[in-house]
This record gives C-alpha cells, sequence and structure tokens, in this order.
C-alpha cells in the first residue's frame, strides 16, 4: 500500500479578517438587496474568523477581464504551488531528510479557478530542478473535491508503480474569480466562504526508498478509494463560464443533499472493507462551510470533536476549494496516532460526487 509521507500548507500574503469582508460586501451589495443586513448573516454564521487572499482589498474595487484575471492565476499559481512543493519535500514534522525533486515521479496537479496551457504542473518544472521526464498528470474541474481525488489518483498510480514518488498539488485562487458586478445570492454566499490556498502532498509507493524517510512512528496508509456520482447533478456546484470570467453555482440544496445521500455512500464503501463508522478514529472531512459540517455530523452521527480539525480549518483559512481538504488532513497526521487507527478522507464537489479515501495508520516496518 502506499502511504502519505509528508504535507505542506501555504498562505497568499493578503489576510483579511471577516469583519473586513463583511463590510466590504455590505458597501457593494447595498443598493441590490433590501434585506441586506439579514443576508450579511451568513458572514458571521458562517464562523469564519479570517481568510487568506492573493491580492489586496482594493483589487476587489475594481473591473477586471478574463484575461487580466487568467494571466494572474498562472503567475501566482505557480509561484505560490513551487513554495509549497519545497515545503513539503523539506517539512521536518514529517521528513528524516529533504527529498530532492529529481526524486518524483509524477506530479498530479489540481486547480479549477483558472485555466493554462501548457499546464501549471510544466510551469512549475521550470521553476524547479523536476526531472523532465516526470510524468504530469493535470486534473481540472474538481472543484472542491479535488484534494481528495488527487490523493486517490496517487494511490492508485503508486499500486501501478509501487516504486514511485507522487506529488499532489492543489493550488486555488478563488479570489481571482469574483465577480463584483455578480449580484446573486450565490455570489453573496462565496464572498463570504471562499479564499486562496495551496496544499501539496508526497504519496509513496509500498517499495520507494522514502519509506525510510518517514520521521514520525507511525504514517497514513492508503487502503482504498471510493468515486461516486449522483446523476444529474450537474446544477448543484460549479462554474459559469461567461465572457467576464467564472461565476459561481452554489446550491441552497447542497445541506440537505448531503444529509440524505453522503451516509449511504459512506456506509456502503466502508461496509465493503469490512468496517463500520464507529471504527473511524480520524474524520478527514473537507470543509465546504459550517451548515455542510453540521450536515455531516446529521447524516453521519459525529461528534463536534470528530468535525474539530475541519472547524479549525474553515474558521483560519475558509473554504479554499480543492487544498482545503489536505490542510484538514496535515492537523491529524501532526497528531500522536495509534497503529491501527483508522482514518476516512472526504470531499464533495462539483458532478456532484464524492471522493473518499481509507486510510489506516502503521508501523514502518
Amino acid at each position: 500500500m502506499s502511504s502519505i509521507l509528508s504535507v505542506s500548507t501555504y498562505s497568499p500574503p493578503y489576510r483579511l479578517e471577516q469583519a473586513t469582508t463583511t463590510e466590504f460586501a455590505r458597501e457593494l451589495f447595498s443598493d441590490d438587496f433590501k434585506d441586506i443586513e439579514r443576508l450579511l448573516t451568513v458572514f458571521s454564521n458562517g464562523e469564519i474568523k479570517e481568510r487568506y487572499f492573493s491580492v489586496p482589498l482594493e483589487w476587489f474595487e475594481q473591473d477586471h477581464t478574463l484575461q487580466e484575471r487568467n494571466d494572474l492565476y498562472i503567475d501566482l499559481a505557480t509561484k505560490y504551488s513551487s513554495e509549497a512543493i519545497q515545503s513539503c519535500l523539506n517539512n521536518s514534522n514529517f521528513l528524516k531528510k529533504q527529498v530532492d525533486v529529481k526524486e518524483i515521479d509524477a506530479i498530479i496537479l489540481v486547480s479549477s479557478t483558472g485555466m493554462s496551457t501548457p499546464s501549471l504542473d510544466a510551469r512549475i518544472m521550470n521553476r524547479l530542478p523536476f526531472s523532465p521526464h516526470t510524468k504530469r498528470i493535470p486534473l481540472w474541474g474538481l472543484g472542491c473535491a479535488g484534494g481528495a481525488s488527487g490523493i486517490n489518483r496517487a494511490f492508485e498510480y503508486c499500486r501501478a508503480f509501487p516504486e514511485a514518488n507522487v506529488l499532489v498539488v492543489c493550488v486555488e485562487l478563488c479570489s481571482l474569480t469574483f465577480q463584483r458586478n455578480d449580484r446573486s445570492k450565490s455570489n453573496l454566499i462565496g464572498t463570504s466562504l471562499f479564499a486562496d490556498g495551496v496544499a501539496c502532498a508526497l504519496v509513496s509507493g509500498e517499495r520507494s526508498l522514502q519509506q525510510q524517510n518517514v520521521k514520525r512512528a507511525v504514517r497514513p496508509v492508503l487502503f482504498s478509494t471510493q468515486s461516486v456520482l449522483m446523476p444529474q447533478s450537474e446544477e448543484v456546484m460549479g462554474w459559469d463560464v461567461k465572457d467576464s470570467g467564472l461565476y459561481v453555482v452554489f446550491s441552497r440544496d447542497i445541506p440537505s443533499i448531503i444529509e440524505t445521500w453522503l451516509k449511504p455512500s459512506v456506509v456502503h464503501f466502508l461496509e465493503g472493507e469490512g468496517l463500520e463508522l464507529s471504527q473511524i478514529h480520524a474524520f478527514i472531512a473537507h470543509p465546504g462551510g459550517k451548515k455542510v459540517l453540521d450536515a455531516y455530523q446529521d447524516a453521519l452521527g459525529l461528534s463536534s470533536r470528530d468535525v474539530a480539525n475541519s472547524k479549525k480549518i474553515l474558521q483560519h483559512y475558509g473554504n479554499m476549494s480543492s487544498p482545503t481538504v489536505l490542510f484538514v488532513l496535515e492537523q491529524f497526521m501532526l497528531e500522536e496516532k495509534q497503529v491501527g487507527d483508522y482514518g476516512l478522507l472526504a470531499a464533495l464537489g462539483p458532478g456532484f460526487s464524492l471522493e473518499q479515501a481509507l486510510i489506516k495508520w502503521e508501523a514502518i516496518h
């Protein structure tokens, strides 16, 4: 089985408290919504305290073309991803010594907030001294499910090539997609929720030499994965692509969908592995928002402690789309785990879809 050996996270330079973004939204939306004060409660009720952005607040006061947004996305996403990769490969919390980028066999690059051809992984390889033979596997359009999907695809790659080392890089600059002239409630909710962030994970096959580079006594081993697609659900979450850029699609029904649809999918997956929900010690959930976390708890019978790490990331970083679940994973990897502890990594995204992975903490042999 392949293992997650290291995780790193990166936050862009502009930190904004939720009170500041609330006031910005009040000024922008007040002329279009007579009940603006009632609607603005989504900012406080969401329990987000702060978020990080790749541009200063003044940037949002002006209109920007799709080209302006996308050029900035390519530049900053390449820069931030390179920094996250270097941090992951030199993370002394998890690794005994630095991993040379030339030892990386494949890069799975996950992003949905901009467009780039050649893809971002090629641009990153021109900044860092990767082997020119590194496999490039860009994944686009997976949104919030992208982090879990990237981990799952890395697991499958390492099953085929058990000596391989794979980097999963998730980079989303949600702020650059902001549409100041979009007066929809979806945009108002998105303004209260989404943020920018980058995360990188090193996944290595069971015969990789890097397995002996693990610093901690136990490490998370990937045992099984599952993808689930809800038929005819394209309108639940995603982008509308228009002349000025990407417009958020965010259905108000997401929490209720989770409450009715999530548990059967999770239970079926775990039963296939001979497990029950009560045997999961770490619920590594992508925190799509407070209502989403509440729906997780209601659907799966989780305690507040079960979602504490997810809630912590949501409070201090917001919903960064694909990287967010890796921010949560990092918190669990920093904790002291026992041999035999099980974890379930799960994220929901456009499709409407679910990606989940079964993890078990094991000792190094």
